[in-house]
């Protein structure tokens, strides 16, 4: 293990939703493959909105960058920081039964920073998926920013660079 390299030499980051208005429109993350890597991060982070519209935080899988095949990807964990984030110094993990999608029911009026991590192996591997999409329907009708960071890392194969996560 290296311990005094970059995180851009050892973490491939690529962009999910780009800052938008949550409320404006269904908001949908492109796809990242995981066929170079082990596991992805997939980080929200939001703004202040309105109470009683909390955004629901959806992940896909599919079998292709394209969406081929696109269906629910379940996960059980979410690690978040709910309110100012200048005063939240650690994540609080919250667990739910398996599930596609959250919600956290105090978040619309605060900000919020979200963490879910996917492995490789969480995905229906055996029948040929190895992409994940994470999305945030409309949040509502009054503004509430956000946007999504995909973070890949343990890449399977050695190399001069990491390889993109764009491209199957």
């Amino acid at each position: 293990m290296q311990h005094n390299n970059l995180l851009v030499e050892a973490c491939q980051i690529v962009s999910a939703i780009v800052p938008v208005n949550l409320a404006t429109a269904a908001n949908n993350g492109d796809w990242v493959s995981l066929k170079n890597f082990d596991r992805v991060t997939i980080v929200v982070f939001k703004g202040a909105g309105t109470a009683g519209e909390d955004p629901v935080i959806t992940l896909q899988q599919a079998t292709a960058v394209a969406g081929t095949g696109a269906k629910a990807l379940n996960f059980t964990r979410i690690d978040k920081k709910i309110g100012t984030q200048t005063g939240i110094g650690a994540f609080t993990t919250a667990t739910q039964a398996a599930a596609n999608t959250h919600t956290d029911a105090d978040s619309a009026e605060a900000e919020g920073l979200f963490a879910i991590e996917v492995q490789a192996s969480d995905l229906d591997v055996s029948n040929g998926y190895d992409c994940v999409q994470v999305s945030i329907p409309d949040a509502g009708t009054n503004a509430q920013i956000g946007c999504a960071l995909y973070i890949l890392r343990n890449a399977r194969f050695a190399g001069a660079g990491l390889p993109s996560a764009i491209v199957d």
